[in-house]
């Protein structure tokens, strides 16, 4: 089994092919490709290439799914004994993808 740990908004994922994620949202349309260049690790046919920090002309490849936001994060800070409460909510925007090639 081979696979790759990439890096994508600013945090790193163990992929493999034909898997589908959700990633930080990508600036792309629905059915365009991206290519990850940024790949730190990567095992195929058994051997393991650890780069410093990425390796050169390593690239992985993925197919836009879908955009959409994710679940609502409520956020409430509070002064104990003073009369304040602040509520505020969060909906980050994320990109589904799925890991057509490994190269």
């Amino acid at each position: 089994m081979s696979y790759a740990v990439i890096v994508s908004g600013g945090k790193q994922h163990k992929v493999v092919e034909g898997e589908v994620l959700s990633l930080e949202k990508i600036e792309k349309g629905v059915g365009e490709t991206v290519k990850f260049d940024q790949v730190l690790m990567l095992r195929q046919d058994g051997k393991l290439k650890v780069g410093k920090p990425t390796l050169e002309g390593v690239t992985v490849e993925a197919e836009i799914l879908s955009q959409y936001r994710g679940e609502k994060i409520r956020i409430i800070k509070f002064k104990r004994r003073k009369h304040h409460m602040k509520h505020q909510g969060h909906r980050q925007y994320l990109t589904k993808v799925r890991i057509t090639k490994i190269a």
